[in-house]
């Protein structure tokens, strides 16, 4: 954390100065109290208003205004005094016996006169005064209130007297020039020297001697305003205290000063009924949104204990019924954070505080796991229990360390135990020896870590720590003698833990900890043994999942997460990594570029799923880049490096993820990217890993910009990568076109038909005639042909926009239903779109998936094609684009599956409904089991070298031995992939999930709310 000392400027006004005679009847003007005014830019009027004075005249002392006079903006008006000058006059004021017409202005000048704000909080202030009136000749110049900075030498405003400034502080009614103030400003650009660069290398205004000399040259200066300087504004309560908590730990000050500042103001508001709801409802918002502030809004908390024990009760209150809230919702992000925070207050709580609490959550644990084995949700509330020690320690002091250590002995057993699904969640696949890093499920670090903690005496160096007395310390002795001799303490809030536990709107499955810069030689990031790794990154994590609304406060956060710990656990922003050994020295420093990087991929490589939509992570990597970019691009490089040799070893679904990424993130950034670092992996088979990631990323460009302008950005070594072909901005050849092509005659026929809309009777008509002639070639199945050449002609037709297509497929919609009727019809009508787009595969891929909508092919269709006549030996397992169809086909079928059984766990569901669902359910849940097994078995095939096709290329040398073991190793990715995506969907519509739902669901009490809906938070479960 960071102090600032800084001094607020007061300046003084001298006192009254006496007007200098004028010389009326000619010859130069004297200059009136030595402010340089210049007659030029006045008026003839104005002029004779100040060469003839008003005589002085007695006047009384002038009222000395308090700090808290406040101007009430409905009782100023404006007047004019008898020279003709904007006046003012305070209807309340003038009650008081305070009229501002009996004031002498230039006597109440001599009063000290405060800074004045800025220029925009000038024109926002609801009391600001009306600067101008149409009726008067003359206005105020408002200008003369702001502090002006002229362009001009330094040396001219260091040699500045500050005697000067005080005494053009003076604001006298003959001392405003009637003059324009953009003549003005004009006139001191056109007078200063160093505007717009040039000038002498000496400033004007000092002499060869070194002396320095008021520049006549500068024209008039603004001066202050001639009537009675406005109070100062005083911001109101509630809004100062939003802006004080919403930025605490966000500035230079401590925030231990800022959570005491917090907790002194609000005790002195607390009894504004409307002002405590609404800073309490702030205050839980921040710790559920922004968990890198939990233990300084826990701070206020500790020190309004001090200030005024009802904060803290109030505080305890209102944070432990939103905890409840998501305990009985099963929102375990939501409950964390919260819970957290009662952690960090430890040390107020009476007998054994959060540590009792955690104790019964562990017994509920061990229940669930006594009734299922392969629980998750006991597993998720040991996470929860881990990551809530650390504070409670920190807060609690020793006292508590006895607890926490058998607390630890007891999530010890579970935390060790290795559920079934973890075995197909693991970030890198293969030979172990190329593995970056091993495997660590995030509960089984974290347990390992607490104990080293536990074993050392709980440092726990990273969590930020507060002087439990600053608030007395700060406070005057008299004021400390109102304070009590201790804090109060407070009984632990009690919690309802229910029965049945509510798994929560999400699927909740073990998570594994990904890192691409752990356990490495720069030590850029802490090490997995290091508690560190854990709490820092599940701070980042929370904070870039709980804010996805706001990216753009997303990357502000994470590029200051360094503000939010200890000092010392972070190096200076931006260090380069060939000196952050240098800078840090045997001090353990982390970069907080790296340990950011890190946390984003962790989120975007999480298995089974991620958080959110992975464009979110996309786009808060590019909002850091903009908001950092020096700091986090080289951790960037340095990651996409780190991945891109592990692709061999990479799960196949991050690939993809980092595939999509990668071109996504260049073409934000004008495709700039260092592709001479991978020239050498051009001479790789296009079935090794990474020349297969550098062809698919090429393509995924393409798609995002054109041929030629990708083509632009690559050196001249891989411009054969892409085609010239693909420059032209023209639709795919219709090979009917070729007069060689079989039935070139009948499929121009059928493009003429379709694009004249012919009737369905011609266009049979047509198609006959292909079968015709494919009996005489002794083509048995005829529908082969001449369904190629319609969907070919749909496709050509369509070949324009994706709303072409989408009116041609309408238009022969019919006709396409028709032909599905036929196995293999419908497979040929994948593979004529495939092959009519083989340029641009991303065209084809969304082309079946519009067909898939229309029903015109079935899910099992699509598998069929892919891992049948296209499989080859399994080439075809090495493109991108036969991944990206395959996962969006399967994601159909389970998103309507998960759909079915959202409208299971209903309530009040008929009888004849339920039946219906459930046979629904059942039918479906059949048809993707049916799905996921024929993949799996492909890929078996594939990865155990037990493929036909495989096996005969091997045999006849059309595969050498090595391209051979890169398919197997293909194969073997793409089967735990989809093995994975099986499991996951028997954990959630699977029977015994289901069952598990609508058990939970028959346990809770039938209430609604005020709109008639139900409102017990499971009947609007989402399973996606």
């Amino acid at each position: 954390m960071f102090s600032k000392h800084g001094s607020q400027l007061r300046a003084t006004t001298p006192g009254r100065t006496d007007v200098k005679e004028v010389n009326v009847s000619g010859g130069p003007s004297i200059d009136l109290l030595d402010m340089e005014i210049d007659f030029a830019f006045m008026s003839d009027e104005r002029r004779q208003q100040l060469t003839n004075p008003v005589p002085e005249q007695d006047v009384p002392a002038p009222y000395q205004y308090s700090e808290d006079d406040v101007l009430e903006p409905c009782g100023v008006k404006m007047s004019t005094n008898r020279q003709g000058q904007p006046h003012y006059t305070n209807h309340i004021e003038k009650a008081r016996g305070r009229d501002f017409q009996s004031f002498d202005v230039a006597a109440a000048a001599s009063r000290p006169i405060k800074t004045h704000r800025r220029r925009r909080q000038f024109h926002d202030s609801p009391y600001r005064r009306p600067e101008f009136a149409t009726s008067y000749e003359n206005y105020l110049d408002r200008d003369a209130l702001i502090p002006r900075t002229d362009h001009r030498s330094s040396s001219r405003a260091r040699d500045t007297p500050r005697a000067l400034f005080q005494h053009r502080s003076q604001a006298v009614p003959v001392a405003m020039a009637d003059f324009d103030r953009r003549d003005e400003r004009d006139y001191d650009r056109r007078g200063t020297d160093s505007y717009r660069g040039g000038g002498s290398k000496r400033p004007r205004d000092v002499d060869d001697d070194g002396t320095a000399y008021r520049d006549d040259r500068r024209g008039p200066q603004r001066r202050r305003r001639d009537d009675p300087p406005r109070r100062r504004y005083e911001e109101p309560p509630f809004p100062k205290l939003r802006r004080l908590l919403l930025n605490i730990a966000s500035s230079t000050k401590l925030p231990q000063d800022e959570a005491v500042d917090i907790a002194t103001y609000f005790g002195e508001h607390f009894d504004d009924e409307r002002l405590r709801s609404d800073f309490f409802d702030l205050f839980v918002q921040l710790i559920v949104e922004q968990p890198f502030k939990i233990p300084f809004v826990a701070a206020v908390a500790f020190y309004g204990n001090d200030v005024k024990p009802e904060i803290t009760i109030e505080a305890m209150k209102r944070v432990g019924d939103r905890a409840q809230q998501a305990f009985d919702a099963g929102e375990w992000k939501d409950f964390k954070l919260l819970l957290r925070f009662f952690a960090c207050l430890q040390s107020l709580y009476q007998d054994d505080g959060i540590f009792s609490f955690l104790g019964q959550l562990f017994d509920k644990i061990v229940d669930l796991q006594s009734e299922d084995e392969n629980d998750v949700v006991g597993i998720e509330l040991v996470k929860i229990i881990l990551l809530t020690i650390p504070y409670a320690v920190v807060a609690g002091g020793s006292r508590f360390h006895e607890q926490a250590q058998q607390l630890l002995k007891n999530t010890g057993i579970v935390a060790g135990n290795a559920l079934p699904i973890e075995s197909v969640i693991h970030s890198y696949v293969g030979d172990e020896s190329l593995k970056p890093m091993a495997y660590h499920s995030v509960i089984g670090l974290l347990q390992a870590q607490l104990t080293a903690e536990a074993e050392a005496g709980f440092p726990l160096a990273c969590i930020p720590h507060f002087d439990p007395e600053a608030l007395r310390k700060s406070i005057k002795e008299e004021d400390a003698e109102n304070l009590p001799a201790a804090p109060p303490t407070h009984a632990f809030p009690t919690f309802n833990v229910p029965t049945l536990i509510n798994p929560g709107p999400r699927p909740v499955f073990p998570e594994a900890y990904f890192s691409l810069f752990a356990d490495q030689e720069a030590n850029t990031v802490p090490a997995t043994t290091d508690i560190a790794s854990s709490l820092i990154r599940d701070a980042i994590v929370d904070t870039i999942n709980q804010l996805d609304f706001n990216r753009e406060m997303v990357a502000k956060f994470l590029v200051d997460v360094d503000c939010y710990w200890t000092i010392d656990v972070f190096a200076k922003r931006g260090t380069p990594l060939d000196k952050f050994k240098d800078v840090t020295g045997e001090k353990p420093q982390y970069k907080s570029e790296d340990m950011i990087i890190d946390a984003i991929f962790s989120q975007l490589f999480k298995l089974p799923s991620a958080e959110h939509k992975l464009v979110y992570y996309h786009s808060v990597i590019t909002q850091c880049c903009k908001v950092a970019p020096q700091a986090i691009a080289p951790s960037l490089g340095r990651a996409i490096r780190t991945i891109y040799k592990s692709l061999p070893v990479l799960d196949l679904e991050l690939g993809y993820r980092f595939l999509d990424w990668f071109s996504h993130h260049l073409s934000n950034f004008e495709f700039r990217w260092r592709w001479t670092e991978w020239l050498d992996d051009l001479a790789l088979t296009n079935l090794h890993p990474k020349k297969a990631f550098i062809l698919a990323a090429l393509d995924k460009e393409i798609r995002l910009s054109f041929a030629k302008r990708v083509r632009s950005t690559l050196p001249e070594q891989m411009h054969s990568l892409i085609p010239e072909r693909l420059d032209e901005d023209n639709s795919p050849d219709f090979k009917y076109d070729n007069p060689q092509t079989p039935y070139a005659a009948e499929g121009q026929a059928l493009l003429h038909q379709l694009r004249k809309k012919a009737p369905p009777e011609e266009v049979q008509a047509t198609i006959n005639k292909i079968h015709e002639q494919a009996v005489e070639h002794g083509i048995a199945e005829v529908l082969v042909p001449s369904t190629d050449a319609f969907v070919t002609a749909i496709c050509r037709l369509g070949a324009k926009s994706l709303s072409h297509v989408l009116s041609c497929i309408e238009r022969g919609k019919d006709r396409l239903l028709e032909i599905s009727q036929n196995e293999v019809a419908r497979r040929q009508i994948v593979a004529s779109v495939v092959e009519y787009w083989k340029d641009h595969p991303g065209v084809a891929v969304r082309i079946i998936d519009i067909l898939l909508n229309y029903t015109i092919l079935a899910p099992m269709t699509v598998i069929q094609w892919v891992f049948g006549s296209h499989l080859g030996g399994g080439e075809a397992l090495t493109e991108s684009w036969v991944l990206e169809m395959v996962s969006n086909t399967v994601a159909k079928v389970t998103n309507r599956n998960r759909q079915i059984a959202s409208a299971r766990i209903q309530k009040g569901l008929p009888a004849d409904q339920i039946e219906m669902v459930d046979a629904t359910l059942a039918k479906d849940r059949d048809n993707a089991r049916e799905l996921f097994k024929y993949i799996e078995d492909a890929t078996r095939g594939v990865s155990e070298g037990s493929s036909d096709i495989l096996m005969e290329k091997k045999a006849s040398g059309a595969l050498s031995e090595e391209d051979a073991q890169l398919l197997q190793e293909w194969g073997g990715r793409w089967h735990q992939t989809f093995l994975r995506k099986a499991q996951v969907e028997e954990s959630v519509v699977g029977e015994q999930a289901v069952e598990a739902r609508i058990k939970l669901l028959a346990a809770e009490p039938d209430t609604e709310g005020a709109n008639g809906e139900a409102s017990n938070g499971e009947a609007q479960m989402s399973l996606a």
